[in-house]
């Protein structure tokens, strides 16, 4: 009897992404408004995200950005 494989690979490649965004928690956004911000980087540790914040201030001083901490909750995967 023939499976149906394509749920279980749908059900994999879900967790193997949601898995993917956790590793990257932190963040660099660009604050567009005082209540928006817009994520212009992601990484997996603090130390790669504070030197790339430099180098982009340096870019582009007028800038507004900031570095954050990305605790998103774990997504249901059904």
């Amino acid at each position: 009897m023939a499976q149906n494989t394509d749920s279980n690979n749908t059900r994999v490649e879900n967790q193997a992404n949601s898995y993917k965004k956790r590793l990257n928690s932190w963040v660099i956004a660009r604050k567009v408004s005082e209540q928006e911000r817009q994520i212009v980087a992601r990484f997996r540790s603090r130390s790669d995200a504070e030197g790339y914040i430099q180098h982009i201030r340096q870019l582009i001083p007028d800038g507004a950005f900031e570095l954050l901490f990305d605790c998103q909750k774990q997504e249901v995967v059904a």
